[in-house]
């Protein structure tokens, strides 16, 4: 399966924008951020990134940290937005009908790889009170094996309690840990998509417990 090298030139520019205007400054000041392993981040070509998943504010911190744009799902609804459906395209985000089966969120993430974007997937789907992975999806694993784009785990401390007990987000430490590049499963059998989740959940898991 071909694939672009890079993200579209405007979605690049405008992820630059984004991050050191906003992103970046919050990331670093606001909530202390640290990022270990940003180095094993290939620069091109598409991959995916694989988390877990605590709190709203995952997306664009996984993004700023990874150091090139993150293609994610969003709800289809903000794409009817005039503006707003504009900005996030570029910034890469896809819509998704969420009463439609995963097929559609599955084409949508192939389609986004397939032009050059490092998409991110959450190992779990869903958010979880305190970051950790017990229930991983095989979501991820059947998207590598059908596109064969390596998977990144990366794992996300402290976000979750950004929002806790509260509508404004806390000035909390968060600590980004990236692991090394993951190759996709050869098949899409489903015992040797089970075992490449398991991994990367585990990797993720493990990532977590070493704290800040």
């Amino acid at each position: 399966m071909a694939h672009q090298d890079r993200e579209p030139i405007s979605s690049l520019i405008l992820y630059r924008l984004f991050k050191w205007s906003v992103v970046n400054p919050m990331f670093r000041t606001y909530f202390r951020g640290k990022v270990y392993g940003a180095e094993s981040v290939p620069q091109s070509g598409p991959f995916i990134a694989v988390s877990n998943h605590a709190s709203y504010f995952d997306p664009p911190i996984l993004s700023n940290s990874m150091g090139r744009p993150v293609a994610f799902m969003a709800k289809e609804e903000l794409f009817r937005v005039p503006i707003l459906k504009t900005g996030i395209r570029l910034y890469g985000a896809y819509p998704v009908n969420r009463a439609s089966s995963d097929r559609t969120a599955i084409r949508s993430a192939i389609k986004a790889l397939e032009s050059g974007w490092m998409t991110g997937i959450f190992l779990q789907g869903t958010r979880t009170k305190n970051g950790r992975i017990t229930n991983p999806k095989l979501g991820a694993a059947l998207i590598a094996a059908k596109t064969q784009v390596p998977l990144i785990p990366v794992s996300l401390w402290g976000t979750e309690k950004i929002l806790a007990d509260s509508s404004f987000p806390r000035p909390v430490p968060v600590t980004i840990r990236i692991g090394d590049v993951i190759d996709p499963p050869q098949s899409t059998k489903k015992e040797e998509l089970t075992a490449i989740t398991e991994k990367c959940a585990e990797i993720i898991n493990t990532m977590l417990d070493l704290g800040r």
